[in-house]
């Protein structure tokens, strides 16, 4: 199974990057994960043209070949970075790569909660009708404390955080295959969904 990770920052010192770094390589027998950074892709600034920078495009792309995409982001201000919500516009105004795409949400912070407001708001962005993910139900991966979380050597060292990563991680897999085959036996008009304007729906 072919993933992508996004690095849901761009901070250079995040935990969500060792996060999404340590799935890669602890998983790597069950699938491949390419971990993709945004913080070189500019802010969102609506084009004429409807066309995103190179940096977008290439992120975009490597969406649309992937079967499935985990997000990891921290929580700013009970919400998301900047740049998570800038990459998101630009998924939305231009590839729409995002649509039926099964996706797992997960987060680290430095405190308590682990991002669960942030994750909370993502899930909610991801169903608007030019994202309309498929995000994984019931499942809520947490690491807090996170600055803790990590060795030297980038392993996670909380055991139960551990196993709980690993049954969520399960789950995921079987998600993105059950919504892959839903998607290709039904049609489920991935295309038209990416044709949506608003302009259209108004009339």
């Amino acid at each position: 199974m072919k993933l992508v990770a996004i690095v849901g920052t761009n901070s250079d010192r995040s935990t969500n990057r060792k996060l999404v770094q340590f799935m890669a390589n602890h998983f790597q027998e069950h699938a491949s994960i390419e971990v993709l950074e945004i913080k070189d892709i500019p802010a969102f600034n609506e084009p004429e043209d409807k066309q995103a920078p190179a940096e977008m495009e290439t992120l975009s792309e490597k969406i649309l070949e992937a079967d499935g995409v985990i997000i990891s982001t921290p929580e700013y201000n009970h919400t998301i970075p900047a740049p998570l919500k800038s990459v998101l516009e630009w998924i939305s105004y231009t590839s729409r790569a995002l649509i039926n795409k099964p996706t797992m949400v997960v987060g680290a912070s430095l405190g308590t909660l682990g991002s669960s407001r942030a994750q909370a708001h993502l899930r909610q962005i991801l169903d608007a009708p030019e994202l309309k993910a498929r995000v994984m139900p019931g499942n809520e991966f947490l690491l807090g404390h996170s600055e803790q979380a990590f060795d030297a050597s980038g392993q996670l060292v909380f055991p139960e955080k551990l196993a709980e990563l690993e049954e969520d991680f399960t789950e995921f897999l079987t998600f993105v295959d059950m919504t892959n085959q839903l998607v290709a036996a039904h049609g489920l008009n991935t295309e038209k969904k990416r044709q949506f304007s608003w302009e259209a729906a108004a009339e």
